[in-house]
């Protein structure tokens, strides 16, 4: 998968004020800003952002993604 495949499905499942995914080809990260993680533990937030992924994940596309899962006041 690329960066950028990655980051569409992300903002496809959820509603982000901003998404930066960066990688390697094998291993990414997600920097994802949403109101929908306020009120949330970072695990919660992370299986959010997981749900939108989960297809490839599974199907062994996406191997490794590693996810920063911020609220908007959290992220400055």
């Amino acid at each position: 998968m690329t960066e950028s495949e990655i980051k569409n499905k992300i903002e496809a499942g959820l509603a982000c004020q901003s998404v930066e995914v960066t990688g390697d080809g094998y291993h990414f990260e997600a920097r994802v800003v949403s109101d929908a993680f306020e009120g949330k533990r970072p695990v919660a937030r992370q299986q959010l952002v997981y749900a939108t992924v989960q297809s490839d994940i599974a199907s062994g596309e996406l191997h490794a993604l590693s996810i920063k899962a911020l609220t908007p006041s959290e992220a400055g």
